[in-house]
């Protein structure tokens, strides 16, 4: 990773067309189906006589996973907005690994709620092992509804991107917003997730009566304040958005080398094939997520930058 002070390149252009973005969304979407998607659920594979063992890959070989984690504050008015959760957990004889990043807006509440509530939530789905996508399609519903109805109401609202590591066979990406998750198949990055940016759905915010807003200098915002298409709470906003996530399940296999969640802090300068690259040597979760940080905030990040590293061996 070089530690050159680069400078992000200026992405926005007030002559985007929207049906260009409806089109890049759909092959994307497409994409990430084609490559990464898995219909069902994520019940362990394994037999019963083969319950309790160290669970393989595709190459018979046990895989090593570590994971860390770095957080900082962005050099704005708001105090820290990021929450993350970053554990293993045994449930029904099977080991998951819960990821995730939640970066709130228009205060901490709803980020702060989620790092709490949001996985509880998905496991206690009855269907959570045989129809994974809508147990946790549900579950961010009833975590929306209860935020709105019992935690912030109209004011304040958050993204969110997680990831679920069954047996370190399976990866299950769910994400509402702009922050991120990149997986690093032989030195290859590859999203897996949807960045939900207000032009990418115009059609749908307009469907709902809502309106996309781009003004000189800014970014397009829904209403002219949101700068995403999909967010936990935001009352004010929340007949023009929506919370339901985009869910993709990837296998792991030999080639898996890691796994990066991050805020936008960090994608806003940072290609995911750069952030890849930049932790290709280092073997410590932790060090890895503290270089990408170091590394966004060298490229001028003021935001909150918040990331995850999962390494596999």
């Amino acid at each position: 990773c070089t530690r050159k002070h680069h400078h992000p390149k200026d992405k926005s252009n007030e002559d985007y067309n929207v049906c260009c973005w409806q089109k890049k969304k759909a092959i994307l979407k497409d994409e990430l189906s084609t490559k990464f998607e898995e219909e069902g659920g994520i019940a362990p594979e394994l037999s019963a006589e083969e319950k309790g063992e160290e669970k393989k890959n595709s190459s018979g070989t046990p895989k090593h996973v570590t994971h860390g984690y770095h957080l900082v504050e962005g050099k704005t008015a708001h105090a820290m907005e990021d929450y993350i959760v970053a554990k293993t957990r045994q449930v029904d004889d099977s080991e998951l690994g819960l990821y995730a990043i939640f970066d709130g807006h228009s205060g901490r509440d709803v980020a702060k709620y989620l790092q709490k509530h949001l996985f509880e939530n998905i496991l206690s789905q009855p269907d959570f092992w045989t129809d994974t996508k809508a147990a946790i399609k549900r579950a961010y519903k009833n975590a929306d509804d209860e935020i709105l109805h019992e935690v912030v109401g109209a004011r304040g609202g958050s993204t969110a991107v997680t990831a679920i590591l069954a047996d370190k066979k399976k990866l299950v990406v769910a994400n509402v917003g702009d922050s991120r998750a990149v997986i690093c198949n032989g030195g290859v990055a590859k999203p897996i997730s949807v960045d939900h940016e207000p032009l990418k759905e115009n059609d749908e915010i307009e469907s709902r009566g809502g309106c996309v807003v781009k003004r000189p200098g800014n970014v397009p915002r829904v209403d002219g304040q949101l700068a995403m298409a999909r967010a936990f709470g935001d009352g004010k906003l929340k007949k023009h958005i929506t919370s339901e996530p985009d869910i993709f399940i990837k296998k792991i296999n030999e080639d898996t080398e890691s796994v990066i969640l991050a805020s936008d802090g960090m994608w806003k300068v940072m290609s995911n094939q750069e952030a890849v690259d930049c932790i290709k040597d280092i073997d410590d979760a932790k060090e890895a997520a503290e270089t990408l940080v170091e590394e966004a905030l060298d490229r001028g990040s003021t935001d909150d930058i918040s990331c995850i590293v999962i390494i596999f061996q």
